[in-house]
């Protein structure tokens, strides 16, 4: 037995109208067409339904039997599948973003007002996390998109350059220049600084360490501190210099800070947003990236 939807609402729409007429009229259907879904389901169940004449159409003991299963059959089924469609609008109407500290701090508070400002029926939720959590919560279906310098896609994820930034020197004032203008300098000016970074493991620290090396100053043991919040800090407390993505300006430029492009060579980092491979992109994730990649270039300079 394999009664179908289709049969089981036909069945129902002639027993509450109790004439094959009128009940193709309201399912849409020809006459012929739900006759014909009758007799396959009584011809499945082994009896029949209805008795009919020429001007009464009636259940049988076994349609009456039949008919409150089918009606709280296709009342759950409804019922569900009106849940279910709320679900999915309210999913796709919220929008789940993890990124590390700095980038939910400095980068995301003016893309995410341009975004509500154009899309305020999506309601954004953020995660701000270290780069491993973020990578979990993507890969965990916990967020939608995860936001960040993945210098690798870890299994599981999909990753897309949304943006580009410059490595930078951020350096205490020495009285010269103007806090939050940036300038530019060469990396061998940093031969002869005090350094403080983040820790040698950390992957954009291994990127700077490989230019540090072609001045000879890398050094595994320099101070280190785990968040770019807490360097730019140590910087203008005059505790060292520091190399850094062009991500930071926002921040460096709420201290006293010198800020200079490093050039010969300058630098480049892809910033990534990752996904989930296979998930579906929903309309809102994909004006949430093309307002995150229309802001990003007035954000790192």
């Amino acid at each position: 037995m394999n009664l179908s939807t289709r049969q089981l609402r036909a069945f129902l729409q002639v027993a509450r109208v109790g004439n094959f007429t009128r009940a193709a009229e309201q399912a849409h259907i020809t006459q012929a067409g739900l006759s014909i879904l009758i007799r396959e389901m009584e011809k499945q169940l082994g009896c029949r339904l209805f008795d009919r004449t020429t001007r009464v159409v009636s259940l049988t003991p076994a349609g009456r039997r039949l008919l409150p299963v089918v009606e709280r059959m296709v009342t759950d089924l409804d019922d569900v599948a009106a849940e279910l469609g709320a679900e999915g609008d309210a999913a796709r109407q919220t929008l789940r973003i993890a990124a590390t500290p700095l980038v939910s701090s400095n980068l995301l508070p003016q893309v995410f007002a341009s975004f509500r400002a154009a899309h305020p029926q999506v309601s954004l939720r953020l995660f701000d996390a270290d780069l491993r959590d973020v990578e979990a919560m993507v890969a965990a279906g916990e967020a939608d998109v995860g936001l960040g310098f993945f210098f690798k896609a870890a299994p599981g994820l999909a990753r897309e350059p949304v943006g580009r930034f410059h490595l930078m020197r951020v350096a205490p004032m020495d009285g010269a220049g103007e806090p939050g203008a940036v300038g530019a300098a060469p990396w061998s000016s940093l031969r002869g600084a005090e350094l403080v970074g983040l820790p040698p493991g950390n992957p954009i620290q291994k990127v700077i360490d490989q230019h540090l090396a072609a001045i000879d100053r890398a050094d595994a043991q320099r101070t280190a501190f785990n968040f770019f919040g807490t360097l730019i800090a140590m910087v203008e407390a005059g505790f060292g210099t520091a190399v850094m993505p062009t991500f930071a300006l926002a921040a460096c430029r709420r201290h006293r800070v010198r800020i200079d492009v490093l050039t010969k060579p300058k630098v480049g980092l892809d910033f990534y947003r990752i996904t989930k491979r296979g998930a579906y992109e929903t309309e809102a994730m994909q004006a949430f990236v093309a307002t995150l990649e229309k802001a990003l270039p007035e954000l790192s300079r």
